[in-house]
């Protein structure tokens, strides 16, 4: 009876599980061009340059600062569904979500190497890492990610499609007139 409960509730969280890792992914992959760019900016690769030469405990605290930023913003949020504004509230959460994420992974990469010199962190690390893999196979292997990378992929084929069409179509308007 248990397992059967256990099985039952496995089954209906892999859904919602599939979407928030794909979302995530999605929007990681996204930013991550993005940062790319960035990053072949004079300032800015000066800037990820002086993170990665920091000493352990100020790559700690610059990891966790867009937590602590983020904060006030998730509130703001909160505040704006209070107030009626359902929409822009969740809106705006759902984007400090994917941009606080894309910024912590960008930030995970830079300062790795100084977090691994904290014994707790590097610890807790080694102890997560193949936790979360475990899960993270488990999810892929799911019937929902199954369905969303095939969905994703023919969302995907559309948009460059309609990309195309667009800017075969805006290039003959410029072109003519």
């Amino acid at each position: 009876m248990v397992r059967a409960l256990l099985r039952f509730v496995v089954r209906l969280l892999q859904l919602p599980i599939a979407l928030l890792v794909m979302f995530y992914e999605w929007g990681w992959e996204t930013l991550s061009h993005v940062f790319d760019w960035l990053a072949r900016r004079p300032l800015w690769a000066r800037l990820e340059n002086s993170i990665r030469g920091l000493p352990p405990w100020a790559a700690l605290a610059v990891f966790l600062l867009p937590s602590a930023l983020l904060f006030p913003v998730k509130l703001l949020a909160l505040w704006l569904v209070a107030q009626g504004q359902k929409l822009l509230g969740i809106g705006l959460i759902l984007l400090a979500k994917v941009v606080g994420t894309a910024i912590v992974a960008r930030l995970f990469t830079l300062t790795h190497s100084a977090l691994m010199q904290i014994g707790w962190f590097a610890r807790f690390y080694r102890w997560f890492v193949p936790w979360k893999d475990l899960w993270m196979d488990a999810i892929r292997a799911s019937w929902p990610w199954r369905v969303g990378r095939v969905a994703k992929r023919a969302v995907k084929r559309r948009t460059a499609l309609l990309w195309q069409t667009l800017r075969t179509r805006l290039r003959r308007f410029w072109g003519t007139h």
